[in-house]
């Protein structure tokens, strides 16, 4: 049994936005209690992650990495076609990953107790993510 849905998430720029709660409404709504939630985001310049959910300081600190990583207007970079911030957020992109893998048992996440599946934009401007949620059992 396969079931999908695309949800849409408004970002505020660079920064993460949980979306537990939305991916777990649609493995309620596909039935399946037993299986996998896979999770997608159709876009280059952010990423999706499991993280700590408690403490938001541990989010915070993750972007500090990345901008050691991956510094926007690097003057190695050629691609800037969207500003300085273009190149940054497409290689934290492909750094971080475009998907997350979630195993289900009594048609639930199983998540561990201080994990949350996070939308990780890369942009400074806000943006309209779009990600496809396939739950399969």
């Amino acid at each position: 049994m396969a079931y999908q849905q695309t949800i849409e998430i408004q970002t505020r720029g660079r920064g993460s936005t949980e979306i537990t709660d939305q991916v777990a409404q649609l493995v309620s709504a596909s039935g399946v209690d037993t299986g996998i939630a896979h999770v997608f985001v159709r876009h280059t310049s952010c990423s999706l992650m499991i993280t700590e959910n408690a403490d938001p300081s541990v989010r915070r600190d993750l972007e500090a990495l990345a901008k050691r990583w991956t510094p926007d207007g690097d003057s190695a970079y050629q691609h800037d076609t969207e500003g300085d911030d273009d190149m940054a957020a497409h290689a934290r992109s492909v750094l971080t990953g475009s998907s997350v893998t979630v195993p289900l048992s009594g048609g639930e996440l199983l998540l561990g107790t201080w994990q949350g599946i996070y939308l990780w934009e890369h942009r400074t401007v806000p943006h309209t993510r779009s990600i496809v949620v396939t739950v399969v059992g």
